[in-house]
């Protein structure tokens, strides 16, 4: 039997880096025992889903790399929900409750004052089919409650070993809305069981889903798959993700000229002992992966770090894989190792091509220095080697040497205080650029 993964987002917003991290995980593990990986839309909840963020959800695996094998959309699936719901209730695991929200708000408000736990009391298992009648008549439409067994559910997760959830102390999941929409659980159960899902990965926030689910699975008479449930993804303090953090979406990321192998690469160690490893491609981030190795500690996600990585994958990052990213017209294999070593973020790039070819204000603190050197610069086409001829006989016609000697040139010619060697900037400038930034020009 082929081992599937699955990632399931709801299309009601974009991708930030907590989804981030399940569909890289999942889609991991799959590639790693050579399994499929499932992308499924849960859009049941028509007001918030548009198919704006369907698409972007999309947009944003593929930007990662992600690639799925199969794509689903809960909206697609209503039959498949009804005949499920149709099995549930014949089987006696499904019974229709007519509380109004306000009456059960009564009562766990109520249970709480008794210092009881807030958990339904069942008493729509004691409805005759008169009083049901009198419900229906007044123009009560049912939602309907699962009946949990109380047992204890118990499951080996492959993050958190052995697990153990006492149904007896949870209320009975409503599956169906009185509207009649299906919530979370059904639906989620049902395509598992549909679509063949052999593994579940999912946040440490579904525990106690799990163990409703492990239930509908074997009220369904299906397998249950393994599970595994990762801890949530902390701010640097340790507190919750704020929106500085890291509750940015990915698409804020991709426009802030992130590279997405730093998100994979730190995603991929995040919550394990391993150091993140700088890899240009997913294949070298799945050769060291084992879901085996994340603690049961909550991980801290710092955008600092992020940042830091990114800028040694773009250091390292060879020039065929750059121009597929960079979006200006004309760059080449010379600017780009130029460069590189002084960007965080690809957009970066971008101020070092206007110095090259576009036009800046050369900052000129002693005129005369920088009209004497002019007449030093070497003759002929500009190579790596004529910055150091440049400097060389600048130092010994004028007499100066080491700062007093390099900062004026490079803030003249790149009106910045530091950067790129200046002897890689000086051919890609070229001598009329030069000539026009040494007489103060604007060029």
């Amino acid at each position: 039997m082929t081992a599937k993964f699955r990632f399931a987002p709801s299309p009601t917003g974009y991708l930030h880096v907590g989804n981030a991290r399940l569909a890289l995980i999942n889609w991991l593990c799959a590639k790693k025992i050579g399994g499929e990986f499932v992308l499924r839309l849960d859009d049941t909840d028509a007001e918030r889903s548009t198919e704006a963020y369907a698409l972007g959800i999309q947009e944003d695996m593929n930007w990662l790399g992600l690639k799925w094998d199969e794509l689903k959309k809960q909206s697609d699936r209503t039959a498949d929900y009804d005949a499920a719901f149709v099995k549930l209730k014949e089987a006696g695991r499904l019974y229709p409750c007519f509380e109004t929200g306000e009456e059960l708000d009564y009562k766990r408000k109520r249970q709480l004052a008794r210092k009881l736990p807030p958990v339904y009391d069942r008493t729509a298992l004691k409805l005759t089919d008169k009083e049901k009648a009198a419900f229906e008549a007044e123009g009560r439409k049912p939602h309907w409650r699962f009946r949990l067994d109380q047992e204890v559910v118990q499951w080996n997760d492959n993050v958190r070993g052995n697990v153990e959830v006492d149904c007896g102390s949870m209320s009975d999941p409503v599956l169906i809305r009185s509207d009649g929409r299906p919530l979370y659980h059904l639906p989620s159960v049902v395509d598992d069981v549909d679509f063949g899902i052999t593994h579940v990965i999912r946040g440490e926030d579904h525990v106690s889903n799990t163990a409703l689910h492990i239930q509908i699975f074997k009220a369904l008479g299906a397998a249950v798959p393994e599970f595994a449930h990762l801890p949530l993804l902390m701010g640097p303090d340790g507190g919750p993700l704020s929106k500085r953090e890291g509750s940015q979406s990915l698409r804020e990321m991709r426009e802030g000229g992130l590279d997405p192998m730093s998100i994979n690469c730190m995603l991929a160690r995040l919550g394990t002992s391993d150091n993140v490893e700088i890899h240009g491609d997913l294949s070298g981030v799945l050769e060291g992966f084992d879901i085996g190795r994340f603690s049961r500690a909550a991980a801290k996600f710092d955008p600092t770090e992020l940042k830091n990585l990114n800028a040694k994958i773009l250091h390292e990052m060879s020039w065929d894989t750059a121009k597929e990213k960079l979006d200006l017209e004309g760059t080449s294999e010379e600017f780009w190792l130029a460069i590189r070593g002084n960007i965080q973020t690809i957009d970066d790039a971008a101020a070092w091509w206007t110095v090259v070819t576009g036009s800046i204000s050369p900052i000129v603190e002693d005129a005369e220095f920088l009209k004497n050197a002019a007449k030093l610069l070497p003759e002929g086409d500009l190579d790596d080697g004529s910055w150091k001829i440049w400097t060389t006989a600048v130092k010994e016609e004028l007499g100066v040497k080491g700062k007093a000697l390099f900062m004026p040139l490079r803030q003249a010619l790149t009106a910045q205080g530091h950067g790129p060697e200046m002897n890689k900037m000086l051919p890609l400038i070229g001598r009329e650029k030069i000539l026009a930034r040494l007489s103060g020009e604007t060029a």
